[in-house]
Formats: structure tokens, C-alpha cells, sequence
């Protein structure tokens, strides 16, 4: 399973059974480490409306990694295990993530798990992002619905984050495919 801490926001849109997992229409396969927790839990996700759109934006405890999915609608609150997955992989890939490391991120990955425990420094990188996120929309004029989410996760990776606790900065790029590689 994956663990993913979510803001009270996005947690009431999320159609959750008692466990805390999406209730989905069509059922997930089961796999192998669904119950053990995976290497790559510890997310933290956020509804952002951008432009009277949902965008949610999910970024990693450990590593400050974020993914962005974009323009979502109600239905596609109850696909967020896929909307995650997919987002996740693809800015992988635009993050310059090798092959080995694209095999291992897909064999950990496994169904999300939501909760509203949040760590408030995690918080405060979402807010920064979310920051530069609005800041690149409104300075190059965009569209949210133009925007390349894969490509923006990737650009907000570049971007070091200081974390509480943590002497130094991390760079989310490289933390995340280190831990890929640990993995």
C-alpha cells in the first residue's frame, strides 16, 4: 500500500470506504505488497484549483518528488489510484529516469491508502510549489488545460527544498531516483 496524507480539501472529494481506500467501480487486481507498505509510501496530496480547475498535486515526504495531475473531474476523483500511477511514471520519465529505475518504481507500486495526517513542512514545500506552479502559469500565460503536468512535475523537481530537520537542501530529482535505486 501506499500512504497518502491528504488535506481536509481534497479528502472531501474523495469517495473513501472505512479503510481509507478509494471506493473504485471497477476493482484493482491484488497485488503481491498490497498490505506491506511500499518503499515509495509517505505521499502527501493537496487540491489546487487553478483556473476553476482541480488539480491535485502530490508531492513525497522523503525525497519532496512531486507529481501533478491536472483538470480532473468528480468521476476522476474515484480513479485516483490511476490518475496517481500514471502521473507518477510519466514524470519519471521526464525526469530522466533509466530503465532500471522505471521497472523498479512500477513493481513497488500498489494502491493508495488516504488519510489527514500531514506533516506541516511537507505542507510548506506544496505551498512553494504550488507557488511556482501559478507564477509560471500567469508569467508565460497559460491555459491550466495547455499545461504539460508531466513536464511541470518534472521542472518542479529541479528546484531544491529545504526540509525541517534536514542540514542542507534536497534536490527531489535526485532523492527520488536515489531511492529507486535503493529499492
Amino acid at each position: 500500500m501506499i500512504q497518502l496524507h491528504c488535506t481536509k480539501k481534497l479528502l472531501a472529494k474523495l469517495p473513501l470506504d472505512s479503510s481509507g481506500r478509494i471506493k473504485r467501480k471497477a476493482l484493482l487486481p491484488q497485488a503481491a505488497n498490497d498490505e506491506a507498505e511500499s518503499p515509495l509510501s509517505g505521499w502527501h496530496a493537496n487540491l489546487l484549483t487553478i483556473q476553476r480547475r482541480n488539480c491535485v498535486l502530490f508531492v513525497h515526504g522523503t525525497t519532496r518528488f512531486p507529481v501533478l495531475a491536472t483538470c480532473l473531474t468528480k468521476p476522476d476523483f474515484a480513479e485516483l489510484d490511476w490518475w496517481f500511477q500514471d502521473a507518477l511514471m510519466n514524470t519519471l520519465i521526464k525526469s530522466g529516469a533509466n530503465e532500471t529505475q522505471m521497472n523498479t518504481a512500477g513493481s513497488i507500486l500498489s494502491q493508495l491508502v488516504c488519510d489527514s495526517e500531514c506533516d506541516r513542512s511537507v505542507q510548506a514545500t506544496m505551498n512553494q510549489m504550488k507557488q511556482d506552479l501559478e507564477h509560471q502559469i500567469w508569467y508565460d500565460n497559460l491555459s491550466i488545460s495547455d499545461l504539460a503536468p508531466y513536464s511541470t512535475g518534472a521542472f518542479l523537481a529541479e528546484r531544491p527544498c529545504t526540509v525541517k530537520g534536514v542540514k542542507g537542501c534536497i534536490w527531489p530529482k535526485r532523492a527520488m531516483l536515489e531511492l529507486l535505486e535503493q529499492c
